[in-house]
């Protein structure tokens, strides 16, 4: 079993919570930062662990901080080694963010687990009203599929559905070199902002026409549709491209013309 030790505190690491623990503290900084956090801010940080980001974002000094913590131990030791910080030991994907968000809009930040990152990612797009910003430190390759611009290989369903509804950049990437213990890939940070489109109100429609778009990225948009969208009238966009040829702007036309024309 691999253990890590901080402060003379040393916790058994779980590989089922995905655990990979930052430890240089020019790259926490250098996030919180990147978040641009304020007197008046209200922090959410997922996944605390040994609190490096977490030391980082008080010295900013923000108006109010909730950690949320799903390993007991690790949980713990953030309530004794920061007394200032409200620790909620549970699952981010349980809690209810209108609930913590009440008081006033979050900032959102964390070294989110690879495992568990597209979860957290919707469950924060469905939250985004009650949402600032996310600065987040994720795999390096999921990152650059979120920032994805069209015609790459990494454009696809996630940066369609999330560029859609938020400004999504990519802002540095992270040396494996810097985690206990030592994870098998790079990671890099983004920062999401999320916006308000006239789509909001279809927004779970507009998620399956997405992923039906890209459903065989070989076929064209005529090919993945057709059986579930009436085609016939559409000339918005060129049906014999490619989903992964079409720009956030054009996702959003077709979709409202479909729309539109089914009534």
């Amino acid at each position: 079993m691999t253990k890590v030790e901080y402060k003379h505190t040393e916790i058994a690491v779980k590989k089922k919570f995905g655990q990979n623990f930052l430890t240089d503290r020019n790259i926490c900084r250098k996030i919180v930062l990147s978040a641009e956090i304020e007197k008046n801010d209200r922090v959410l940080e997922i996944g605390p662990g040994f609190g490096a980001l977490t030391s980082a974002i008080l010295e900013a000094s923000p108006k109010s901080f909730t950690a949320v913590e799903k390993d007991r131990a690790l949980a713990a030791f953030i309530r004794k080694e920061f007394s200032s910080v409200k620790v909620i030991e549970g699952d981010f994907l349980t809690i209810d963010i209108p609930d913590l968000s009440a008081e006033g809009p979050l900032k959102i930040m964390g070294n989110i687990p690879y495992s568990i990152t597209s979860p957290i990612l919707f469950k924060l797009l469905d939250n985004r009203k009650n949402i600032v910003s996310e600065t987040l430190m994720m795999q390096h390759e999921v990152a650059q599929r979120l920032a994805a611009k069209p015609n790459t290989k990494e454009y696809g369903i996630l940066a369609v559905q999330l560029q859609t509804f938020c400004e999504v950049s990519y802002l540095f990437k992270v040396s494996r070199k810097v985690f206990r213990p030592k994870p098998d890939v790079d990671s890099a940070v983004v920062n999401i902002i999320p916006r308000t489109t006239s789509l909001d109100e279809n927004e779970k429609a507009f998620r399956r026409f997405v992923r039906t778009a890209f459903s065989q990225r070989r076929k064209t948009l005529q090919n993945n549709l057709k059986k579930n969208y009436d085609l016939s009238k559409v000339t918005s966009v060129d049906l014999t491209r490619r989903a992964e040829s079409l720009s956030i702007d054009d996702f959003s036309s077709l979709f409202r013309e479909i729309s539109s024309l089914a009534g």
